[in-house]
């Protein structure tokens, strides 16, 4: 029987657990102005999310995802994936990362028991991805995402954010070529509104309509989801080895399926990525704890999920940004 069950049915196999707050790049819809620390208080240790994951694992998680920031930044993000795929009933290890150190590590963290990886690229085109992220580093990530492909991780995708600017059948057509031969799913993103980026959301924000406009029309069909699947809507065209996919959070109906819940880099558990603080689990990851208390803990929490969140009211929670959560 299931135990991570909230007041509406909803079942939670699923963690999205960020490892650091620190980001390497300066994505114009997240952090334009760099990473600024923020708290005084350090992040999880592996240790603390090695006993964090076997407590969710238990509660009939299988699925963990680690996040930042950007993961990578961490010295020991080679451990800490080794210790959630050592968890008894962890099965899928997902990483979510801007691509910075992804060649230099994608063997270490293959190695480990990765199984899968999601690498953000918001644009093919150089000069553009480099506006974005303010680094000119396209080719070394798109190095690092095929070398994934030669090591067999069983999932690849890209994540690219949907930019009023980059919105477009040459940006999409471009994607499609790039997955015509890579078993790879291009996942765009809406832009979500927080709490730091008001005005570049209202010039940068497009419904993501355009999109699957532009997939019906050119042969793309939807696929049927898994059961631990994230909110992306993907589709599939009968010529190409990859999928493109949507992730629409202000279409109807986007969080009754909701799935997951989240941890933040410093031991809260959050029950929603817009919401108000957070309940802190941190004081019972330590060696000596009993993991019994830390299961009620974040079994009783669930009762005051909320059905969805406020985003159609730009109500976004305490979110200043994604890095702050990890999305």
């Amino acid at each position: 029987m299931p135990r991570l069950v909230d007041g509406l049915g909803r079942r939670f196999q699923y963690l999205r657990l960020s490892i650091t707050e620190v980001c390497n790049f300066r994505c114009t819809y997240c952090l334009p102005d760099g990473y600024q620390k923020t708290a005084s208080r350090p992040f999880l240790t592996a240790p603390e999310i090695g006993r964090l994951v076997e407590t969710f694992a238990a509660l009939g998680v299988g699925k963990v995802r680690l996040t930042g920031g950007e993961p990578s930044v961490r010295r020991d993000v080679g451990e800490i994936i080794r210790r959630v795929r050592a968890a008894p009933g962890v099965d899928k290890v997902a990483i979510t990362t801007n691509g910075w150190n992804l060649a230099r590590q994608i063997d270490d963290w293959s190695a480990g028991g990765l199984t899968n990886l999601n690498v953000s690229v918001d644009s093919l085109e150089r000069d553009r991805f480099h506006q974005v992220t303010g680094h000119d580093r396209l080719t070394a990530v798109l190095a690092g995402l095929d070398r994934a492909l030669e090591l067999a991780v069983p999932s690849v995708k890209i994540n690219a954010v949907l930019l009023k600017d980059a919105a477009g059948p040459d940006q999409f057509a471009r994607f499609a070529a790039f997955v015509r031969d890579r078993p790879v799913a291009v996942r765009f993103i809406e832009l979500m509104r927080t709490g730091d980026n008001a005005g570049y959301f209202a010039d940068q924000h497009v419904n993501g309509q355009v999109l699957r406009s532009w997939l019906e029309d050119n042969g793309w069909t939807p696929r049927a989801r898994g059961h631990d699947d994230g909110p992306a809507v993907e589709y599939v065209h009968p010529d190409h080895a990859g999928r493109m996919g949507l992730i629409a959070p202000y279409g109807a109906g986007f969080c009754d399926g909701c799935n997951r819940l989240r941890v933040t880099a410093r031991g809260k558990l959050r029950l929603c990525l817009f919401g108000d603080g957070g309940l802190d689990l941190r004081d019972l990851l330590g060696a000596d704890e009993d993991r019994e208390a830390l299961e009620r803990r974040v079994v009783e929490a669930l009762g005051g999920k909320a059905a969805g969140h406020r985003l159609a009211e730009q109500i976004t929670g305490d979110t200043r940004h994604l890095a702050q959560l990890g999305g």
